[in-house]
């Protein structure tokens, strides 16, 4: 992806430098992964010294996620050039973004408010909670900032074989679009809905799923204008896009982490939702195009 000439965003908040390895609590959906390992431990007396040295390496500052490989970025050492390297390229996909809403919400006589972006290592707080590596980039709609631990790049190229400049940007540009949901009133109404079904269930995943794809439709939308507007791709940048998005499929990760595929429990979309919901976007360049809610 080409954006030599474009400025970096200056609505970047670093915490790099003062975030690291541990800190926070570990979350209930890594708990619920966690489970079928730590069951077989309790029920002995090595599982449970086992478990008493990982919360003690948990609580100096070491992620004992890592010995099973999910400890995120937090437990590897930082290579600080091509961290800063990410920085840089991703503050220009910032920018781009905030161009680009800017130009494309006016058509709408809607204007555009600019998130805050937060890069950070290992931890952090946000205004939805602890903001921790393993849990990748999200928006939190309470601050109108999206969370990115520059390190999930790694996981995305090397356990998602899904690698990439503009598989990165496809990520912040997703959140991105949890953003503009957010300025539509989109998440507001789907999250009372939720909490009306008991915020869980079903029903409740199923409503998750349309604002997932549908922001990556959003997605999909800035990377129509990004080729109009600064000729940024390259070619093979849709694939890489495709690619990520297919590698972040419900279904895909699923199989991968338990060899099965439960439908029901989806709340991202399957990995070909994801992709056909991408190129409707990209195709179109329309935002009417993108509701999943019909």
């Amino acid at each position: 992806m080409r954006l030599d000439h474009e400025e970096e965003s200056r609505n970047v908040e670093d915490r790099r430098a003062s975030t690291g390895r541990g800190g926070g609590g570990i979350s209930m959906g890594t708990l619920m992964m966690l489970w079928p390992i730590l069951r077989p431990l309790l029920r002995s007396k090595v599982g449970m010294m086992l478990i008493g040295a990982g919360v003690v390496a948990y609580m100096m500052g070491y992620n004992p996620l890592a010995l099973i490989g999910m400890g995120g970025t937090s437990s590897h050492p930082v290579n600080k050039a091509e961290d800063e390297k990410r920085a840089v390229f991703i503050k220009k996909v910032l920018k781009s973004t905030e161009d680009i809403w800017r130009e494309v919400l006016a058509q709408y006589n809607v204007r555009y408010r600019e998130p805050v972006m937060v890069l950070y290592r290992g931890y952090t707080r946000s205004g939805c909670g602890g903001a921790q590596s393993e849990m990748g980039p999200f928006y939190c709609p309470m601050d109108k900032k999206v969370y990115l631990d520059l390190g999930f790049f790694d996981e995305l190229a090397k356990r998602h074989n899904a690698p990439g400049d503009f598989a990165q940007a496809y990520v912040l540009a997703h959140e991105i679009g949890h953003h503009i949901q957010d300025m539509q009133g989109i998440l507001d109404k789907v999250q009372r809905a939720k909490q009306r079904w008991g915020g869980s269930g079903r029903r409740a995943n199923a409503l998750q799923v349309k604002v997932e794809l549908q922001a990556d439709c959003y997605a999909g939308v800035w990377g129509y204008y990004a080729q109009k507007k600064f000729n940024a791709l390259e070619p093979g940048d849709i694939e890489e896009a495709l690619r990520a998005a297919s590698a972040i499929g419900d279904d895909t990760l699923q199989k991968e982490a338990t060899g099965r595929v439960r439908p029901d429990a989806f709340t991202h979309g399957s990995s070909a939702q994801r992709v056909a919901w991408f190129k409707r976007g990209f195709e179109s360049g329309d935002l009417r195009m993108c509701n999943t809610f019909q």
